[in-house]
This record gives structure tokens, C-alpha cells and sequence, in this order.
């Protein structure tokens, strides 16, 4: 018996130490990773933008991750969604241009694509975030604050669902991490010790807007279902959900609706002639840009203030066939005017 017991010991020893020496030192993990990362650079002619609770980005300044060796790169969308120009830094210092090719506002997602890929540069891996466990160790790359390549550790701490609450995420799955998310860091990735990408990191929820707060994280799987596996769609314009008190403050005819605060140049939504906000105002303690157009349907669909109806919306973008014509109807100075224009689905998405 007592055999038995010693022998189970030595089993349990001989283990542990031999996946220890299996596993890969978290310096060699990110000396491999690090060249997948990249810093994301948005300009805007916007005079201002609505700044959500917890965004983990300032100024046009975010983080990506370099997917394929063609150019694909995954970030978050409240980075680049309504920019009129996007530049991608890299690694190494190479500076490319890059375009949006697919966005998706609410669950904070966006992929872009670039033209030349520098030789030094090496797309990362996406991982299977349905493996990952809660208290299984991530790091999180980026560029907080501008500083790029900057590593944290941390712990996936809680698998989370974002509400679904009017203005806020699309029900998406989500980790929240330990690891020190700061501005610069959204559209990061997160990794898992091997290497992998299991996450796009979305925003942070601090009570100073720095590191000190929650974290949280697009899980991978989430990423692929929204974005890689789905007909791409890009809007370029940027809105504030209007409900309740809001929407009848600004006497719209129905009970929700999307103020428009910015059209990207040359995006779909600019060629459709929906024009923004050019009137800073703080309306119910919201910050906001009045005089645009607020959107009341978006192709034959009115908008409700519930993550359904963007889903519905969503839907029927990716249903359209190139070339169709795509009609909105907005309130613009009082009266109710149907836009009709560019197709919102990417020339040649899957």
C-alpha cells in the first residue's frame, strides 16, 4: 500500500514536470506571435464622435491582428467603422493603407484588408474559443496608447453574453480577462499560451478609462460565425440608437431610430447621400451631432430599439444580390425623405 502511494507521488511529479518542460515559455510564445500584430490608425473629418461606455481606443487609435498571409486583418469595428481613412503599422514599421471590407458595429467586429503584406510580418493562428476555460491563463498584444507591441498577462476570468439592451452589444459571447486593457488596445488580440488567437479585445470597463478596470474580449468562435463565415457587409456610417425619452425629444414619427453622426468618404452609406450630424449637443446627458439624418428602415425594415431588429437588418444586407439597390427611409429636417443606393454587401464577399 505504501508503494503504491510513493509510486502514484513519483507519477504525479514526473507529469508536472514534463509538461512544464513541453510547454513553451511565454517569451518564446510572443517572439512568435508578435510579428501578427499590428497598430490600427483611423482618420476622420467627423467633428465629433459619441463615445461609448468603456471603448478601450482614443483618437483613431487601435490594434489588429494579421489573420492571412493576403492581407486580412481582424479589429474591432467602433475603431474603424465610420473612418474615412485607415493606415496599418506594422511590427516591423512598415506603413500600408487598408480599407474596410466587413463590419459588424455590435459586436464590435471589423475586418480589413491590405495590399502588400511585409515579408517579416506572419499572420496568426485562430484558435477554437470553445476549448478555452475559465481561469486558463491568456496575454493580450497591442498598442495601448500608442505604445505597440505591449504585452499583459492575465486570467480569462467569467465567459460573459453582452446585453442586449438598447445602444449596447448584440447578444455576442465574450471573455472578460484580468489581463491590463488599455486605450489602444481595442482590436488586439487575445491569445492562449500556444499561440492562438481566442479573442479580439473590444473594451474595458474602468471607472478612470485606464487598466485598472474589466477587460473584455470577442471570443474567436464569435469572430468566425459574425464576420469570416458571413457575406461581408460595410455600412461606413456611424449612428446613436434613439428611443424612449431621446427619440421624442427629437419628435421623431416612430419609437426608435439611428441618428447619424458620421458617413465615411467614399463608403457606402456617403454614396448614398446619408448625411451626418454637423451640431455638437448634450440632449438627456448624451453627447451628440444634431442636424443629420436619423434613419427610420433600412430595406424595407423599421428600426426598434432591440439587438433582433439589427439582426434582422443584418440579415437582409447579407441576403442582397450585387448591384440591388438598397432603399432607406430618414427623417431629415422634419420630413421623411427614402434614400436608395450602393449595395452594403463587399464586391467579391463570400
Amino acid at each position: 500500500m505504501r508503494k503504491n502511494f510513493f509510486t502514484a507521488i513519483l507519477t504525479a511529479v514526473l507529469a508536472l514536470s514534463l509538461g512544464t518542460a513541453n510547454a513553451a515559455p511565454l517569451r518564446d510564445v510572443f517572439k512568435r506571435v508578435s510579428a501578427s500584430v499590428v497598430v490600427v490608425l483611423a482618420e476622420s473629418k467627423s467633428p465629433g464622435t459619441l463615445g461609448r461606455q468603456g471603448p478601450a481606443d482614443v483618437g483613431g487609435l487601435g490594434s489588429g491582428v494579421l489573420i492571412s498571409q493576403n492581407g486580412s486583418i481582424l479589429t474591432a469595428a467602433h475603431v474603424v467603422e465610420a473612418a474615412d481613412r485607415v493606415t496599418i503599422r506594422f511590427a516591423g514599421g512598415t506603413v500600408v493603407a487598408a480599407r474596410v471590407v466587413a463590419s459588424d458595429p455590435l459586436a464590435d467586429l471589423a475586418l480589413l484588408q491590405v495590399m502588400q503584406v511585409p515579408q517579416d510580418a506572419i499572420a496568426a493562428r485562430i484558435g477554437d474559443s470553445d476549448k478555452v476555460e475559465v481561469a486558463d491563463q491568456v496575454f493580450v498584444v497591442g498598442a495601448p496608447y500608442g505604445i505597440s507591441e505591449t504585452l499583459s498577462v492575465g486570467y480569462v476570468s467569467a465567459r460573459r453574453t453582452a446585453s442586449s439592451e438598447p445602444g449596447d452589444s448584440a447578444p455576442v459571447e465574450l471573455f472578460q480577462t484580468d489581463a491590463a486593457i488599455a486605450p489602444g488596445n481595442s482590436g488586439g488580440p487575445m491569445f492562449n499560451m500556444q499561440g492562438e488567437v481566442i479573442g479580439i479585445v473590444s473594451r474595458i470597463v474602468s471607472r478612470s478609462g485606464g487598466s485598472e478596470g474589466i477587460g473584455f474580449a470577442v471570443t474567436s468562435n464569435a469572430a468566425k460565425e459574425i464576420l469570416l463565415d458571413a457575406p461581408h457587409i460595410w455600412t461606413g456610417v456611424s449612428v446613436v440608437p434613439l428611443s424612449g425619452e431621446l427619440a421624442r425629444a427629437l419628435n421623431l414619427p416612430q419609437p426608435a431610430g439611428l441618428l447619424v453622426m458620421h458617413a465615411a468618404e467614399d463608403s457606402p452609406g456617403a454614396q448614398m447621400g446619408l448625411r451626418a450630424g454637423t451640431t455638437p449637443a448634450v440632449v438627456g446627458g448624451m453627447n451628440l451631432m444634431l442636424g443629420g439624418d436619423i434613419i427610420l428602415a433600412v430595406a424595407g425594415v423599421p428600426i426598434e430599439a432591440n439587438a433582433s431588429n439589427y439582426r434582422s437588418i443584418r440579415d437582409r444586407l447579407r441576403r442582397s444580390q450585387p448591384g440591388e439597390q438598397i432603399p432607406i427611409v430618414v427623417l431629415r429636417a422634419g420630413r421623411i425623405v427614402e434614400l436608395s443606393g450602393a449595395n452594403m454587401r463587399a464586391t467579391g464577399s463570400n
